[in-house]
């Protein structure tokens, strides 16, 4: 049987989008709670939008070196299932809060993937993104997938620049476990494109056809 690959829409703001996403049958949707990204939600906006997300829906919850207190008040309101961590967090921070967590990691030429996934042991997967000296995310371009480890592809969930022109080449060459995508399926920053999600799906399952 072919595997299939997990998919993750992130940075959702609004209601209508959080309903698409469902209806299309993604794994997990993702609220963005940096207030410098242009996807922010503020916490009245996250309660409404959990709301909407059925229970076999992961609702992701992302941050960029928040302090403790502040992954606190969010965890309080809303159900997240688990975090994703997008700065320099350590793995003691990310582990503290009790929940299943992901890490971001910028990749770049050099990187050190293999000491990155022995720090970072303990997170539930690992997702490579794009790096950019001032975004820690949502930068709307792809990074070199040979930079990334065969081994290491059953952790990764891959982002970066990924759209619905090129996610199945992404599956079939890389193999990841998932694949989270933002700015591909944007009509603007934080606004949701019906169309460009459902395209974003089916280029999801051809890939699956290939890997």
């Amino acid at each position: 049987m072919t595997a299939r690959t997990r998919v993750k829409f992130c940075g959702l703001t609004r209601p209508d989008d959080v309903r698409a996403a469902v209806d299309l049958g993604v794994d997990a949707i993702g609220l963005v709670f940096h207030p410098a990204s242009p996807r922010a939600v503020d916490l009245p906006q996250a309660v409404q939008l959990a709301s909407l997300v059925p229970a076999f829906v992961t609702l992701v919850g992302l941050f960029v070196d928040a302090s403790a207190a502040r992954v606190a008040e969010v965890l309080r309101q809303v159900p997240l299932g688990a975090l994703q961590f997008h700065g320099q967090e350590p793995p003691a921070n990310c582990q503290a809060p009790g929940r299943p967590w992901i890490k971001a990691l910028a990749v770049r030429p050099g990187f050190d993937l293999d000491a990155a996934l022995a720090r970072y042991g303990d997170a539930a997967s690992l997702l490579l993104d794009t790096y950019d000296p001032t975004l820690p995310g949502g930068t709307g371009r792809r990074f070199d997938w040979e930079l990334i480890p065969p081994a290491l592809a059953p952790r990764i969930i891959l982002a970066g620049g990924l759209d619905a022109a090129n996610v199945a080449a992404a599956i079939a060459r890389v193999r990841p476990h998932a694949v989270d995508v933002s700015g591909g399926i944007e009509a603007a920053r934080g606004r949701k494109d019906a169309h460009k999600m459902a395209q974003f799906m089916k280029g999801v399952r051809d890939g699956d056809q290939h890997r």
